[in-house]
């Protein structure tokens, strides 16, 4: 049976590694090194710090490598409005879904997605959301997530400057 654990601070590193080769499979190349690994780790190390704040990690140890991670899940909770779908308005959102190239195939993804959604039930969030790639489509359909009728769209504000 695959071990999964909640992520800690000691992890962000490693999430912040996964994360570049979750990015590089939607880009085809690896993205290079800058301020976006300090600036993501910052964010793992702070938000993962607290057990009551609403992000949260999920991994599965490399087993040759103790410290490094072979996989990895996670999510946030939102508050947003209610609606009749959804009285208390808390969505959950997957994201940065990993499975290391040398450790796929062994339900390592499937594991971590699946004790990230055990926390979103304990926590109350009735509805998850989630952008997948297409090959990961089949995990997360047998995980129940269907496809919406809502397209997503994304506006990318300019930076400005800062005093």
């Amino acid at each position: 049976m695959t071990e999964v654990r909640r992520a800690t601070v000691d992890d962000a590193a490693e999430l912040v590694r996964l994360r570049g080769l979750m990015l590089a499979s939607i880009a085809g190349a690896e993205p290079p090194p800058g301020p976006w690994q300090d600036a993501a780790g910052e964010t793992l190390r702070d938000r993962l710090s607290d057990p009551d704040e609403p992000m949260a990690a999920f991994v599965v140890e490399a087993p040759e490598a103790p410290g490094s991670l072979a996989a990895c899940a996670v999510g946030t909770i939102e508050r947003r409005l209610g609606g009749p779908a959804n009285p208390s308005g808390r969505v959950g959102y997957v994201f940065n879904v990993c499975t290391d190239p040398a450790h796929r195939r062994r339900g390592y993804s499937r594991a971590c997605v699946t004790a990230l959604l055990d926390w979103y039930r304990r926590r109350g969030v009735r509805t998850v959301d989630l952008r997948s790639s297409e090959p990961a489509q089949p995990l997360y359909r047998s995980l129940g997530f269907q496809p919406t009728r809502d397209p997503a769209m994304r506006l990318t504000l300019p930076a400005e400057a800062r005093d």
